[in-house]
């Protein structure tokens, strides 16, 4: 009996495989909450507060990922968090408002905005599904939505078992 050679079809697909996990950011992220520096947990007093950012030690933030946010349900003026966001700045990886979710958006919307779309042209792409690190849905959205206008079809899960999302139609490819 004749033996068949064994073919990979996966290996040797025109498949694109991306991975989000390869464009997380692995730095400490930091959610601080400006409640601790309001007044009887209702107002922000200006002159404790400029107080407070005048001394505040801020190189404590280098290289960390930080949002702002308020847990109390006070009315901070927005110039407060601008004010954060001067003295963060020079020192974060990046400074958003809100919580965590909308750091972890920031931080995959910059990073993906990097990315060579030309590398995905007219080719199908499986958005690898998954992993060991936390990728919200929203970073799987904004992949697809990048994707859209280059890639000919996308599909979500590894390349031997997908979910098809997208496939790019004839008349769109003119």
């Amino acid at each position: 009996m004749e033996e068949k050679e064994i073919i990979n079809r996966v290996a040797s697909s025109p498949i694109v495989t991306l991975n989000l996990e390869d464009y997380y950011h692995g730095g400490e992220r930091v959610e601080y909450d400006i409640a601790q520096h309001l007044f009887q947990g209702l107002i922000l007093k200006e002159k404790d507060f400029r107080e407070f950012i005048k001394d505040h030690d801020w190189s404590i933030y280098q290289g960390k990922n930080v949002a702002l946010f308020c847990s109390e349900d006070a009315i901070v003026p927005t110039w407060a968090y601008m004010l954060l966001a001067t003295k963060l700045s020079p020192y974060a990886n990046i400074v958003v408002f809100g919580k965590n979710e909308v750091l972890e958006f920031a931080l995959f919307k910059e990073a993906l905005s990097k990315i060579d779309l030309t590398l995905f042209e007219n080719r199908p792409v499986v958005i690898k599904g998954c992993g060991d690190l936390p990728i919200s849905e929203s970073a799987y959205v904004e992949i697809t939505r990048l994707l859209m206008p280059v890639a000919k079809s996308i599909m979500y899960g590894e390349p031997c078992s997908t979910v098809p999302l997208y496939k790019k139609s004839s008349r769109s490819s003119n």
